[in-house]
């Protein structure tokens, strides 16, 4: 029975170390905030490249309708 006590009192005092101990480690493991993201152009210059592609898809779907049409 004693020992039972001894390892009751160990564990109490342990959840209350972790209690007291464990917020204030929390508190000052605070990260830095994530830097803002940043667009070093590709993007943009993909999104330019895919309309310039649709516009000469465009293009030359419409040169070949003309050029289909007055053959007859």
């Amino acid at each position: 029975m004693a020992v039972s006590r001894v390892s009751y009192v160990t564990v109490f005092a342990a959840l209350v170390f972790a209690m007291i101990a464990l917020p204030a480690a929390v508190q000052a493991q605070s990260s830095a905030p994530a830097p803002a993201p940043t667009s070093d152009g590709t993007s943009i210059d993909q999104g330019i490249a895919c309309v310039l592609m649709l516009v000469a898809l465009v293009l030359t779907y419409l040169i070949h309708t003309a050029d289909f049409c007055f053959n007859f």
